[in-house]
């Protein structure tokens, strides 16, 4: 079994932002990772990456918010999702943008 895509979508926000949500179910948990979903999820600001959720092999399910890097807690995609959505409203709102 090959990975399969689950969602590739880009979601505009605002004129000059957007979110990038891309995720793949795995035939297998890659290393550093229990589940079996490879993600990355951007939010995109005037041209810059300031909210992003990624894994990586050997690194495992991590978010990065600005230049600050720290764990993410997977449960599944609908909360990945959930979390990505409510962090980019929170950073939206820490930013006073619409």
């Amino acid at each position: 079994m090959s990975a399969s895509l689950i969602v590739n979508r880009r979601v505009v926000v605002a004129v000059d932002a957007f979110a990038e949500i891309i995720v793949w179910r795995l035939p297998a948990p890659m290393p550093g990772c229990t589940h079996p979903f490879k993600y990355r999820l951007a939010y995109v600001v005037q041209g810059r990456c300031v909210l992003r959720y990624d894994n990586e092999r050997g690194k495992g399910d991590h978010r990065h918010a600005g230049s600050q890097e720290g764990p993410y807690r997977f449960d599944s995609p609908r909360a990945l999702m959930r979390d990505f959505f409510a962090d980019l409203n929170r950073w939206n709102h820490e930013h006073g943008r619409p």
